[in-house]
């Protein structure tokens, strides 16, 4: 068991005395990174999680919760002993998180072969949408290419008609370059991918957009890589000459770092801290009166998972045998989430509101998200027709 400062696979067990030890538990596998810069997600991720279980009373359906938390140390092949592990030797009855999409994929066959009931938070690999659907795999987040075809909407309508893609390379990164040309109109000046994830050193894919006299770049990079890639970007000079939009690349996690350089750096998504619904209200005020920050679209996403999981057991009354009966519960999104109303497609992936995001200062002098319009309504990902479930 792989253990960080804090012991990335702590277990938290929450029973109330001598009587409680004989009711039945649920029991929740949490995989994500809690090791090196990217456990500033999977901090983010748990956080909320914590926060979803005291928003129910620190029990899902009725019953106690069991969390187990693993470290994929941004590695698919540990990622999917971590999975095997919760699903052979914990015994778990659901698994949540997931960051990336390399690791999604390598952990999937023993999710599905098990028939554990799973809730993926962000990682949105194609094929998960597509041909490998299960029905046992929910998405709380996107398919990776629904946001960058957002971004791609946005800068047609910004006139953009030359742009030069730049973007990590793994499986996240070819979805989300291939979702921007799926809607960008415009000539696509030049495409570089880069190392993933020990590449931090921009300036050659800089000097080859600037060759390339595009009227934008787009850029996907999460994590401590969207810090050094933006940086980057200003520090060369760039920013004053052409114009950035990015995916995933600015976030309530980098904005601290980047301050005044995120300003101007439109980006997309689904969801952001100031959207108008009661529950995001509160999420938002109890996650930075709790934590003393505030909350990402990982964590609003992971948030969301706990909601669903609970409707899901309430649904069985607690007999988590039915399987079945908890899915077709799943299926009807019926909790309210933190980005508002949503629906699932027939391969369980959201059907949302994509948002147009930009960083503002406020009245306290804090850099922060802003949500600057609505993009695209109720958008469904472009992979749902492979998915053999109907």
């Amino acid at each position: 068991m792989i253990r960080t400062g804090i012991a990335a696979a702590t277990v938290l067990a929450f029973a109330a005395g001598p009587a409680a030890a004989q009711e039945k538990t649920v029991k929740i596998g949490f995989i994500s990174t809690f090791s090196g810069p990217p456990a500033a997600i999977g901090n983010d991720m748990r956080n909320s999680f914590e926060l979803g279980l005291d928003h129910l009373g620190r029990k899902l359906g009725g019953l106690p919760v069991e969390v187990i938390y693993e470290d994929d140390q941004l590695k698919p092949e540990v990622g999917v002993q971590k999975t095997q592990k919760l699903i052979e030797s914990d015994k778990v009855d659901f698994v949540v998180g997931y960051i990336w999409s390399n690791v999604i994929l390598a952990s999937l066959k023993p999710l599905v072969d098990s028939k554990t009931m799973t809730v993926v938070t962000n990682a949105g690999a194609s094929q998960l949408a597509g041909e490998l659907c299960s029905p046992y795999v929910f998405s709380t987040s996107w398919n990776n290419d629904q946001t960058p075809q957002a971004m791609g909407l946005y800068m047609n309508q910004k006139g953009i008609k030359k742009a030069f893609l730049i973007g990590a390379n793994y499986a996240a990164g070819r979805d989300m370059l291939a979702g921007v040309r799926m809607t960008f109109q415009g000539e696509v000046a030049g495409q570089e991918m880069t190392r993933w994830p020990d590449q931090l050193d921009f300036s050659a894919e800089l000097s080859k957009a600037r060759a390339a006299q595009p009227d934008a770049i787009f850029a996907f990079y999460p994590g401590g890589a969207g810090v050094q890639f933006v940086t980057q970007y200003a520090q060369s000079g760039l920013k004053s000459q052409i114009p950035l939009y990015t995916v995933f690349t600015i976030d309530e996690l980098s904005i601290p770092r980047l301050k005044e350089l995120a300003v101007g750096v439109p980006g997309a998504q689904e969801w952001v801290n100031d959207l108008p619904n009661e529950t995001n209200k509160k999420f938002v005020a109890d996650y930075m009166a709790k934590y003393k920050a505030r909350p990402s679209f990982y964590g609003a996403q992971t948030y969301d998972a706990a909601a669903l999981i609970d409707s899901a057991v309430r649904a069985v009354k607690g007999d988590l045998s039915k399987k079945d009966e908890m899915r077709k519960e799943m299926e009807k999104a019926d909790f309210k989430s933190v980005r508002g109303n949503f629906k699932f497609g027939n391969n369980h992936i959201p059907i949302q509101n994509f948002y147009l995001q930009d960083v503002v200062k406020n009245a306290e002098g804090d850099y922060v998200l802003h949500t600057a319009a609505t993009i695209v309504e109720n958008d469904q990902d472009r992979f749902h027709d492979r998915c053999p479930m109907k």
